[in-house]
């Protein structure tokens, strides 16, 4: 791709990634160079190393970190998965391209044929399925502490943005007031939008994209001036950072609108403290002081200080029976050490 079609903030970005990456394989070749084998040290992505952070409101990768090594029969497989997507990823930083993560699982799927010394054939594939690349991508992330953005890595574009706000996007100027009755796709690489102009007080993210494009119709966001976001459902990593930019760049305060379930708490909580899965990104992803909007089960239920502001009647018509697989998610996030405060606890047993 030529040069002159990326803009300067691009190529900044492309080539402190490529850096990044060959110091940190490069170190592996010294290893062998060294006569040691070749070890990759990687922070552990479970659960049991996902810390919650109280005092800052955010959900963190713990400090435990597995060793992957070359010589190790268990981790041989995944060693060379992850040399190779690494190979992958900064070919495509030095010649100037954008490759999604799927370009990715079909670049580096093939397979290797190997002969034992007594003529035995084996043959292994690279990966098979694409969580496979998917995890290795993770991996590289974690190990290199680059972002799959900051490496430039595409991904399916999901939220929505509208509202009274200019931004530059590669070379252009995009006036997000003036989409008709569309919106703004957030593109997977957030930080490399600048933001030209903002005319706005707040910014209200809602869950359903139906909702979004109800208020957006209706003018919402021009008769409250605010900015208005849809995850689409559960959010993307491209719109949790672009939803954190304009807290943290604009200051300006965010509202979570979801639908009264585990599910739509759940999404909330993504937004403001991180989710288990990225939780080595919460830092950059999550907007700690985001507040929660909409409708509440005290609203629907009562509580013995607060009337339900439905009736019995009108509860049994419009109220969807929550299944056995919504009680368990509810029952999963109420033991959720970021769910433990005693509204949520009431609100979660309300819903039980």
């Amino acid at each position: 791709m030529s040069s002159e079609l990326t803009s300067k903030v691009d190529r900044e970005v492309r080539k402190k990634a490529a850096e990044v990456l060959k110091t940190k394989f490069l170190r592996l070749i010294e290893q062998v160079k060294e006569g040691q084998p070749p070890v990759m040290e990687i922070p552990k992505r479970t659960l049991a190393n996902t810390v919650y952070d109280e005092k800052r409101k955010l959900l963190l990768l713990g400090e435990e970190k597995l060793k992957r090594s070359f010589i190790d029969l268990n981790e041989a497989k995944r060693f060379m998965q992850t040399t190779l997507m690494g190979s992958i990823i900064y070919e495509a930083l030095i010649n100037d391209e954008y490759p999604t993560i799927r370009d990715l699982y079909y670049r580096g799927k093939h397979s290797i044929v190997l002969k034992s010394p007594e003529g035995k054939i084996y043959e292994e594939n690279t990966w098979d399925e694409q969580k496979e690349s998917d995890s290795v991508i993770v991996d590289i992330e974690v190990f290199t502490s680059l972002l799959r953005e900051d490496m430039l890595i595409l991904s399916k574009e999901k939220g929505k943005v509208v509202g009274d706000m200019r931004i530059r996007s590669g070379n252009d100027v995009i006036d997000l007031s003036k989409m008709g009755h569309g919106a703004y796709s957030i593109e997977p690489t957030p930080d490399l939008i600048d933001f030209v102009e903002v005319n706005a007080q707040f910014v209200l993210v809602v869950e359903k994209d139906a909702v979004f494009q109800q208020l957006h119709r209706a003018g919402f966001w021009k008769k409250y001036n605010c900015i208005l976001v849809t995850s689409a459902g559960q959010p993307d990593r491209a719109t949790r950072r672009f939803v954190r930019r304009l807290r943290d760049e604009l200051n300006l305060p965010v509202y979570i609108l979801t639908d009264a379930d585990p599910y739509g708490w759940y999404i909330y909580s993504v937004f403001r403290i991180g989710s288990i899965n990225l939780s080595y990104e919460s830092e950059r992803l999550a907007t700690p002081d985001a507040k929660f909007l909409g409708v509440s089960m005290g609203d629907i239920f009562g509580t013995k200080n607060k009337k339900p502001y439905l009736t019995e009647k009108e509860r049994n018509s419009f109220i969807i029976k929550a299944k056995d697989f919504d009680i368990k998610r509810a029952q999963e996030i109420r033991n959720y050490s970021w769910f433990k405060t005693k509204s949520w606890q009431e609100e979660i047993d309300l819903f039980l």
